[in-house]
């Protein structure tokens, strides 16, 4: 979309009507720009798709832009000397995909599943951050909660059983796939946005201990699995409990 479409793609309230749908304008990190901010924005910002296993940030790589992630699973690794990898993280919708204050990226990320994401220049929101004490504000609530997410994610692999294990990173799915949902939701339906190897990966087990681990929560009752990969979860309480949260 061009620039000047843009500028006459305006809501009465000034919002673009690009961003009166999105789901980060709401939840992310754009809920801390005013509607003039939102506008100038939208000039330089651009929405595109990624397919699943493309490389959206390389590790190492000189950070250009950043971006709202609007659907979909982004997978983060850490890469040794050696070539060996380690999952260190998920991201959803809304979160706000970049390193602001770095010039270069520590992480690799990845698309897990097809996401959709909003970037825009690094030059752009490092302006608005120091222009901007609201945004400032919300891209740090945003680094405290990662940071609180991956407290609890040590001590669920330092601590936990492997069956708590798998039962912790599908109530983590849950909790998270769907942006829209209610917090208060009795049940969840979602695909899972990773191959059985990298679960294990992602939680220090074998690929047979996590497939074992599905299957006793599924003739439990726990969850229903349909297609593979579709998982319906008809009371997370009982998987909370499984989780041992």
């Amino acid at each position: 979309m061009g620039t000047q479409n843009l500028r006459k793609d305006v809501h009465t309230d000034g919002t673009p009507v690009l961003c009166l749908s999105c789901e980060a304008r709401h939840r992310g990190i754009c809920g801390a720009l005013t509607p003039e901010q939102l506008t100038a924005l939208s000039k330089t910002s651009w929405k595109h798709k990624a397919a699943e296993g493309q490389e959206l940030v390389a590790d190492a790589e000189r950070i250009e832009s950043y971006s709202n992630i609007l659907s979909g699973v982004v997978k983060l690794t850490k890469t040794l000397a050696d070539g060996r990898q380690q999952i260190v993280g998920l991201q959803f919708a809304p979160d706000f995909l970049g390193r602001p204050f770095k010039a270069e990226s520590r992480i690799t990320a990845e698309a897990a599943t097809p996401v959709q994401l909003c970037s825009f220049p690094r030059s752009t929101i490092d302006r608005m951050i120091r222009e901007s004490p609201g945004l400032e504000h919300k891209l740090l609530e945003q680094t405290l909660k990662e940071l609180d997410e991956a407290r609890d994610w040590m001590v669920t692999l330092g601590r936990k059983t492997a069956a708590e294990k798998v039962a912790s990173y599908l109530l983590m799915i849950a909790r998270h796939i769907d942006p829209s949902a209610e917090p208060d939701e009795a049940s969840a339906t979602f695909d899972l946005p990773m191959t059985r190897a990298d679960i294990a990966d992602f939680l220090g087990l074998t690929i047979e201990t996590v497939s074992r681990q599905i299957t006793k929560l599924r003739t439990d009752g726990v969850i229903v699995i349909e297609n593979n990969r579709h998982v319906v979860v008809p009371d997370l309480e009982r998987l909370e409990i499984r989780a041992g949260s």
